[in-house]
């Protein structure tokens, strides 16, 4: 069991609150009725709280074996109640209720397995305590004031308590793990809303600065491809023209990307073959010298018939993005495996993994966030696509990293009925049957 130090503050806290209160409340009773507890013994008790409290605070800001500190304070603790059970009067006196206190805490500030063996470790000492008691093993307190009651009516009892234990744990832990779930739900819900509000402000941005710059771009693009295909040029001018082309191309790339973030494009729904949109967009950054030969890229896309109705350009500006960034993961080379399932009847699976640098998860947490790139030089709204249009297609989107092992991402998208007329050909296709008329 992996126990965050944080909780174990807590714990330490609580069990305080607890003794606390307890001791304010006993020693009030002890006044108004002297003889319902010996008071020297209930100090003990106290004492002992207090300096197992202290040790429990050095043993956290040591800050090791916190699992061990766990459970070592659970296990104490429960020695504390029983001889506060013990010196109470066993089945006569009434603190026994303190169990559940540690149960509930146990479940609060560790975990449901915890809380089980809390339960656990509470019917043990109970029921030896109240067993020996009862045949003479251990003495009452004060001695001479034995309970006059039937084998039934103790083992009756015992039960009765072991059950409480164990219902307690079993209800604590289910509100816990409730209230658990919510907390990380809300948390989700909570970064989708920042990335969201990011991403609007990302496109306004975007808009404004794309408009600003793709028309004297492509002036620029066009006047060089004249002035290098129309003129008898140097080869070192020549050079120097393919650079201008070719940035100026990259940059237009970049372009599309945050009119995309900012106003995408109204999709057109086709029927397709969604192996051949991937092989398309890796003929396309091989031209563009994207690919190298140290990047080996295999997978079941390249032997498979996938036919697919929905948006083919959403689909190769989703592989674009990702294939580019399992490139650079890898600046040394390595493997891309690109594989398509049929998961379920109704939704189909891409998945993307490589063997590049992979994630920490502080950098996995903040993939999808505008203009955040885990790269040098990366503009960071890639992923940011990818995220919207798998979003907008009701799909979803998992990302399964570890650093320095590489990064799997699994693209989940729902698969749409066309429209009538339109079926009968995607079946044709998968059977490989030609639909030419």
């Amino acid at each position: 069991m992996r126990v965050r130090k944080k909780n174990i503050l807590w714990f330490i806290l609580f069990r305080l609150i607890i003794f606390t209160s307890l001791t304010v409340t006993v020693v009030g009773i002890q006044f108004a009725a002297p003889e319902y507890i010996q008071l020297t013994a209930l100090y003990y008790v106290i004492v002992t709280a207090y300096l197992l409290s202290g040790l429990y605070l050095i043993l956290y800001f040591w800050n090791r074996y916190l699992s061990f500190q766990a459970y070592f304070q659970i296990f104490f603790d429960l020695l504390l109640i029983t001889f506060l059970v013990y010196i109470s009067g066993g089945l006569r006196g009434s603190f026994y209720f303190l169990y559940i206190f540690s149960i509930i805490a146990t479940s609060i500030v560790l975990s449901n397995r915890a809380a089980y063996i809390t339960a656990a470790l509470s019917c043990i000492f109970f029921g030896v305590l109240v067993d020996g008691m009862y045949f003479g093993f251990i003495p009452y307190f004060p001695s001479g004031e034995k309970l006059d009651v039937s084998l039934a009516f103790v083992l009756s009892n015992i039960l009765f308590a072991w059950g409480a234990f164990f219902l307690v744990a079993f209800l604590v832990n289910y509100l816990m793990g409730s209230l658990r779930r919510t907390s990380t739900e809300l948390e989700s819900a909570k970064k989708e809303l920042e990335v969201k509000r990011n991403l609007a402000l990302a496109g306004e941005i975007s808009a404004q600065l794309a408009h600003e710059i793709r028309n004297p771009l492509a002036a620029i693009s066009g006047s060089a491809q004249v002035i290098r295909d129309g003129l008898e040029i140097s080869g070192e001018e020549k050079k120097l023209m393919d650079v201008i082309v070719d940035e100026s191309d990259r940059m237009s790339q970049s372009i599309e990307q945050f009119l995309n973030l900012a106003s995408p494009k109204k999709k057109n729904f086709t029927e397709f073959d969604i192996s051949d949109a991937v092989k398309e967009t890796i003929s396309l950054l091989k031209r563009g010298g994207e690919l190298d030969e140290n990047l080996v890229i295999k997978g079941d896309f390249s032997s498979k018939k996938v036919p697919f109705y929905g948006s083919k350009d959403q689909i190769k500006q989703i592989s674009w993005n990702l294939i580019k960034n399992a490139v650079k993961a890898m600046p040394q080379g390595g493997e891309l495996a690109i594989d398509i399932k049929n998961q379920k009847k109704h939704e189909l699976e891409i998945v993307f993994s490589d063997t590049g640098l992979g994630m920490k998860k502080e950098e996995k947490e903040r993939l999808f966030e505008p203009f955040h790139s885990g790269f040098e030089g990366g503009l960071g709204i890639g992923m940011t696509v990818v995220h919207r249009m798998v979003e907008e297609s009701g799909g979803k989107i998992e990302v399964e990293s570890e650093l320095n092992k590489g990064t799997t991402v699994r693209i989940t998208l729902p698969r749409m009925n066309p429209p009538p007329g339109m079926d009968k050909d995607l079946k044709d296709k998968k059977h490989g049957k030609n639909t030419d008329r």
